[in-house]
């Protein structure tokens, strides 16, 4: 195999934001995969330049000159900014490769404009790839191993695809770790559902960890598990066998379930500093919280105890929540959050509204059978800029009411004063603070309020959102024109609409093939 330039492009953001929380926190929110697709390339003889797009640079300058091979790794939300740079380097000759999460939700739509789109990818699905290497149009391949890879390049080996976007983070520096991949729950709404739960090698993670000692003072080490330390003690012995106690910072995404008393202060001993427990729903989804028998009340009594108890030992907690769930209905939902934040005022809550990314979980063809999945752009889809399925039980304006006015509780005066008072360390603070009045919290209630008014005022997005019409409202356009500015242009042509439905006519292809 000749040896060939390779372009790889971390997609953190979707066009240029104008946010202070942009440009200070983008940066720590790079992938790991890419960087791993780039170290194999690399280790196989390759030229490659790699890059993480964080929002405020200048793309374009950016962009790796004339390659051969340009690999992309892009959320849902981004895909449109990825679509338009396949086509800007097909144009010139590159053959152009999608992978990320994206990519396994709407492979069918993404092959209509990459030459290759990826699924679980190892380093034999790279190998083919680069083996091949030709272009395929006007419909790209999917490749796909069989299960998520087994191994993955450490720290060390990924360093100077890692190093460079840390320089892009004033402040914070969050180094991206991974200890394990795929989650022993089973959610319903989540990518990670059906993936089976597989450690990595922990030897890799002791020695990326003493590896980190020799560039930072006190690394802040950012867990990218789905579920971090569901193999408690071989994390923690990995942690205690690379660098004396209190050595570095840590922050995890652990389900309620793994944080009994008894692992919050072996936690609190090797000083994480940030967890983000899901808790998803009052009336459901219970199991990652040692809540599966408990419902509504009960539930807000005893997850509110167990976060405080978190407060303990762990200066920063963020509490998820997945709003309009088929099983809420009427004001109870919205209440029971409103109480669970005043009981834990101390715990940022953060709100997903439910969305159905494609293929990422069974549970969206039931959806797709029911016809209550809609076509919004994938530009908005991210769990906050639109909700592509129709509520079970709730009209769309009812339900926006609820959203502003919890949102609103939520980053009240009072309750963002509490949250400050409530929280022991500045940089805790700072961050609360940052989120709250920014896009994330203040933001975030000027859109619902603009969506909500456009829903009562105008017939066309009301339409839009009933699923009546498919003609998308000039609202969202103008959003995406403005967002990818000077690649606006070389979005392809269809690349507004996606067939939203293509999972469910997939599947029963599939059964007409096999009958």
């Amino acid at each position: 195999m000749k040896k060939l330039t390779i372009g790889v492009i971390d997609l953190v953001w979707k066009g240029p934001p104008n946010t202070l929380w942009a440009k200070i926190m983008h940066a720590n929110l790079a992938s790991i995969m890419p960087q791993v697709v780039a170290t194999w390339c690399e280790q196989e003889g390759h030229d490659v330049t790699m890059i993480c797009y964080t929002g405020p640079e200048d793309l374009k300058k950016e962009l790796p000159p004339a390659p051969d091979v340009v690999f992309i790794s892009a959320f849902t939300q981004s895909a449109l900014l990825a679509y338009a740079i396949s086509n800007y380097y097909q144009k010139q000759g590159a053959v152009t490769v999608l992978g990320g999460p994206h990519a396994r939700c709407y492979p069918d739509d993404a092959t209509r404009y990459f030459d290759y789109v990826l699924g679980f990818t190892n380093k034999q699905t790279i190998m083919e790839v680069l083996h091949d290497c030709a272009p395929n149009r006007p419909a790209g391949r999917y490749l796909a191993a069989g299960r998520q890879p087994l191994d993955l390049p450490g720290v060390a080996e990924r360093w100077k695809f890692i190093e460079p976007t840390l320089k892009k983070a004033p402040f914070l520096k969050f180094i991206p770790m991974i200890a394990s991949m795929g989650c022993p729950y089973t959610c319903s709404f989540c990518i990670d559902a059906e993936v089976p739960y597989q450690p990595l090698d922990f030897k890799t993670v002791r020695d990326d960890l003493k590896f980190l000692l020799g560039k930072f003072k006190k690394p802040l080490v950012a867990w990218h598990d789905p579920n971090f330390g569901v193999r408690f003690e071989e994390n923690m012995e990995a942690i205690r066998s690379a660098a004396p106690l209190k050595s570095f910072h840590f922050m995890a995404e652990s389900s309620l379930s793994i944080l009994t008393e008894k692992h919050l202060k072996v936690l609190n001993q090797h000083d994480f500093i940030a967890l983000l427990p899901g808790i998803e729903s009052w009336f459901e989804l219970g199991n990652k919280s040692k809540a599966s028998l408990i419902k509504g009340q009960m539930k807000v009594n005893q997850i509110s105890e167990h976060v405080n108890t978190i407060f303990n030992y762990v200066p920063y907690v963020q509490t998820n929540f997945v709003l309009g769930l088929d099983s809420d209905e009427g004001d109870a939902p919205f209440e029971l959050t409103k109480q669970f934040i005043d009981k834990s005022a101390g715990a940022f809550p953060g709100y997903s509204l439910l969305t159905a990314f494609g293929e990422a979980a069974p549970l969206n063809l039931e959806y797709q059978r029911e016809n209550r999945v809609l076509p919004f752009p994938f530009h908005f889809l991210n769990n906050h800029l639109a909700m592509n399925l129709k509520p079970k039980n709730y009209e769309w304006i009812d339900f926006y009411d609820k959203v502003i006015d919890l949102t609103e509780y939520t980053f009240s005066a009072k309750a963002m004063y509490r949250r400050l008072k409530a929280t022991p360390y500045y940089t805790s603070k700072w961050m609360n603070l940052m989120r709250g009045i920014s896009a994330e919290g203040h933001g975030r209630i000027r859109f619902y309020k603009k969506l909500r008014s456009m829903l009562a005022s105008d017939r066309n997005m009301r339409d839009y959102f009933e699923g009546e019409s498919s003609h998308l409202p000039k609202f969202y356009t103008n959003i995406i024109k403005k967002d990818l500015g000077k690649w606006w242009e070389w979005l392809p042509e269809g690349a507004l609409y996606h067939d939203a439905n293509a999972y469910l006519n997939k599947t029963q292809r599939e059964k007409i093939a096999l009958a």
